[in-house]
């Protein structure tokens, strides 16, 4: 049934999966729960994951150098 709503928001998936100790993916930052449960989140819902996996990256990176 379509609802008339339109997913705007695209998963960050880079398709490099590589889980770490936390299982976050090294690729596109999203804790495993939030790549399995992508497809059933609302938009508000994704745009805060893609918040969080900026802020995961950004965290990597910094104690990465």
């Amino acid at each position: 049934m379509n609802t008339g709503k339109k997913n705007i928001t695209t998963s960050p998936c880079v398709r490099n999966c590589c889980l770490n100790d936390k299982d976050v993916c090294l690729g596109c930052f999203r804790h495993i729960n939030e790549i399995i449960g992508w497809q059933s989140f609302t938009e508000q819902e994704k745009l805060a994951i893609l918040v969080s996996c900026t802020n995961r990256k950004i965290d990597h990176e910094s104690r990465m150098s």
